[in-house]
């Protein structure tokens, strides 16, 4: 099948291998003239900002260390339980559910509050997305305590509190149970909510048989699958390359008469790209340009990391000028699909050197960055080079995190790099970083396929070290 072809840019545009960025523009905000809103729209308007305005203020003030209580009673007669709502959601952004928790038993002391079904989906939701399966099993106990009667909302919650559980074998077959009792109770019918959560939960599991029958359900339902249906299922399939299955779902979908939008381009884009399948991933690029929606920088940082994974540097450039030549501006993730590819291909100049323009353009740099660039250090055997990048980001006010030192301790353990894993392990106790089992487990996994390549010959050298602490790291 034919390729894309990009228009040759002009010479001012982006000349590789030397890549030079255009400043970064600020858009100013568009002024349009509308008509006059209703006067209910206004006071519905001004009392959401007033609601978001507070739930603000308390966010500032709980995250400055204020006691969660004292902030609470301090505003006690303005909040109300939409505020509560709108907290739940920040705190469970921030991994704070045990102050979720609090908010919802300061919430229950004040004489405003009734037992309601939606604050009880939200909590069993954040606790469900921070593996809190048992606090969210205990809240659904404890809101049939209070009267309320379970609802299809409080079930999707529930089953999504499982999902998100590692055993995640375990975690179908609650989530099929609680499905079925679904449709046998009033109140609780299954809607398309919750037949999308079970379809992409079985497609990311491969049970391609389990996703046919909750199709044919769904089909003999009262319900209509949507977008998000046929996008979730085929996003799980294209996540796990099952091209098969999800070019299946996606005929479904042309046969149910549901338009493809951005999302279902970009993760059939994203999906023939991670399997190489070029041809592909370029027919439905050309199909996207084509359609009444238009590419995103997601669409173009997929096929630039994709080729880049494939060492298809010129491809890789070639997309990235088609990016610029139609007006988008590169994100961090365009930067950092750039940098990772041009260290797959082996070509750490052309790393280095844009990360150094990044650096000399005054830009804010994401860790996440630094780490792209740690990356193509290591994996071109430069750890020296690595070691000093690492030496001087603070001074370029970047800052490590636990992704960096996990990053470099897998690099420096495989190479067998005695003396760099030292330095390294006396910064981590500078910086009070403490590795959780799983940083070692990952550590261990690293050094038995180094030490099964170097064999006996480094017996005494000093090698075993880092193993030994990994392990008696394990063991504490």
């Amino acid at each position: 099948m034919s390729s894309i072809s990009f228009s040759t840019p002009s010479s001012s545009y982006y000349p590789f291998p030397k890549i030079h960025y255009p400043p970064y523009i600020t858009i100013p905000t568009r002024i349009s003239c509308v008509s006059n809103p209703t006067r209910i729209n206004r006071k519905q308007t001004t009392d959401q900002s007033e609601t978001q305005e507070l739930v603000r203020l308390l966010t500032r003030k709980i995250s400055d260390k204020e006691p969660l209580l004292k902030t609470l009673n301090k505003y006690v007669k303005l909040v109300r339980t939409e505020h509560c709502f709108l907290l739940f959601e920040e705190l469970g952004k921030h991994d704070k559910w045990l102050q979720c928790l609090e908010v919802f038993r300061w919430m229950q002391r004040q004489r405003w509050y009734i037992a309601d079904n939606g604050v009880y989906s939200k909590l069993i939701s954040v606790m469900g997305k921070k593996g809190q399966i048992r606090l969210a099993m205990w809240l659904f106990s404890e809101m049939r305590n209070t009267g309320c009667r379970p609802d299809t909302s409080v079930y999707n919650s529930l089953i999504s509190a499982h999902l998100h559980s590692r055993d995640k074998s375990k975690a179908l077959v609650k989530a099929l149970g609680y499905f079925e009792k679904m449709k046998t109770t009033e109140r609780c019918k299954p809607n398309i909510v919750t037949y999308n959560i079970l379809l992409r939960a079985f497609a990311q599991a491969r049970d391609v048989n389990q996703v046919n029958y909750l199709f044919k359900d769904l089909d003999e339902s009262s319900v209509s699958p949507d977008i998000y249906t046929f996008n979730g299922v085929m996003d799980g399939y294209g996540k796990n390359g099952m091209i098969r299955e999800m070019e299946s779902v996606l005929v479904r979908m042309k046969s149910n008469q549901v338009k493809l939008d951005l999302i279902t381009y970009n993760l059939l884009i994203d999906s023939y790209g991670k399997k190489q399948q070029f041809d592909k991933m370029e027919q439905v690029f050309k199909s996207l340009s084509r359609s009444k929606e238009k590419p995103t920088l997601p669409t173009f940082n997929s096929m630039i990391l994709n080729y880049g994974k494939a060492r298809l540097k010129d491809k890789a450039e070639n997309v990235f000028q088609n990016m610029t030549d139609m007006g988008y501006t590169p994100s961090f993730v365009t930067h950092e699909s750039l940098i990772h590819m041009y260290g797959l291909c082996g070509c750490v100049s052309n790393a280095v050197e844009l990360f150094d323009q990044l650096i000399e353009s005054k830009v804010p740099i994401k860790v996440s960055t630094l780490n792209a660039m740690l990356d193509v250090y290591c994996i071109n055997g430069l750890q020296q080079e690595a070691d000093s990048l690492f030496t001087r980001a603070k001074s370029i006010k970047i800052f490590p995190d636990a992704t960096t030192y996990k990053l470099l301790y897998k690099a420096y353990t495989k190479a067998n790099s005695k003396e760099l894993l030292d330095k390294l392990l006396k910064q981590m106790d500078k910086d009070s970083v403490i590795p959780n089992k799983r940083f070692f487990l990952d550590a261990l996994g690293a050094i038995g396929s180094s030490t099964e390549k170097s064999g006996s010959a480094n017996a005494g050298t000093g090698s075993s070290r880092p193993q030994k602490f990994v392990k008696t790291q394990l063991e504490t």
